[in-house]
């Protein structure tokens, strides 16, 4: 059975993990600018407040997880903020070696967590990021814990296979998270289309038949509902409409195979249910912004962006 979002994680195709531990004792709080990289972190021991930009503020316990698809800004404090918050730009902080202390320097800390960033170096990363919740709080979820102190020791020291290690740990640390969200209480988009009984084995069908040339009603009819009831819940749920979503995700399908595949313009149009190449092309050029072999010509760089209508369009969910 086709698995979406499985298929989502593995396009994204994470890279570059960073990990390491802070503690604060007393009255402490710092604020950081917008990252865009995806963070995680777990609380070991003791309470903390976090405030991401857009989000209403938690207080964070020991065993909490926490994960940013796309950083925004966010502030992090003792339950007692102090008078003024310290501000720090992500991009520095985050290469500063070895534990980071907050507040007091004496004395055992109040509150000790471990977290970590990423990348993605799919040139397609925003779309994709689109398609999932900006901002995962779980409680209690002891594989989360321990996947990310695997995480932590694998970035503590050098060893054979580390890079390839630390892929496949976040791999399924996102995959877990994702999977381990209530997707009824998610946002608009995929988790949340997937936990809807009526709409996932359309969604499925969509991804696992992406070759097939798909109409409103052969969905509805997979979801056991009307034409009608079908396009609204689908539009509601997701945040965009059937035939969108299903244009979105052929085209991110489309410059995967593009950037990482030897298959001809033609090949990549038939496997996503293009019956011409020239149809293709005129579709993707209108969606992206390139021609599907200007595309291709181009490097894979990593945080490569490209210019055009290139994301999903979904309200409510897709950052820029």
């Amino acid at each position: 059975m086709t698995d979406p979002l499985a298929e989502v994680i593995s396009m994204l195709q994470p890279r570059a993990v960073f990990s390491r531990h802070i503690s604060g004792s007393g009255r402490w709080g710092v604020r950081y600018s917008a990252f865009g990289h995806p963070s995680f972190c777990v609380v070991l021991e003791g309470t903390c407040r976090l405030a991401v930009e857009g989000h209403r503020p938690l207080t964070l316990e020991a065993g909490d997880f926490v994960l940013l698809p796309a950083t925004p800004g966010f502030a992090i404090s003792s339950l007692e903020p102090p008078g003024q918050f310290e501000r720090l730009d992500p991009k520095v902080a985050s290469t500063v070696p070895g534990e980071v202390r907050r507040g007091s320097r004496r004395g055992r800390p109040d509150m000790r967590l471990l977290g970590g960033w990423f990348a993605f170096d799919s040139p397609d990363s925003t779309s994709l990021v689109a398609l999932l919740p900006p901002l995962v709080h779980l409680r209690g979820i002891e594989r989360l814990s321990v996947l990310v102190r695997l995480v932590s020791e694998e970035t503590s020291e050098w060893r054979p296979g580390r890079d390839l290690v630390l892929i496949r740990l976040v791999e399924v640390l996102l995959i877990e998270a994702l999977r381990s969200t209530p997707g009824k209480d998610a946002p608009a988009g995929l988790l949340r289309g997937l936990a809807d009984a009526r709409l996932a084995p359309a969604i499925r069908r969509m991804h696992g038949q992406l070759a097939r040339s798909w109409t409103v009603a052969q969905l509805a009819r997979a979801a056991a509902l009307s034409r009608s009831a079908f396009f609204e819940r689908f539009t509601r749920t997701m945040g965009v409409p059937p035939m969108e979503y299903l244009l979105g995700w052929r085209m991110a399908v489309a410059k995967d195979l593009l950037l990482r595949s030897d298959l001809a313009t033609g090949e990549v149009a038939e496997r996503i249910g293009y019956g011409a190449a020239s149809t293709f092309s005129t579709a993707f050029s209108r969606h992206v912004g390139l021609s599907p072999s200007r595309y291709a010509a181009r490097t894979p760089a990593r945080g490569l962006s490209f210019q055009g209508s290139s994301r999903f369009e979904v309200p409510g969910v897709t950052r820029t």
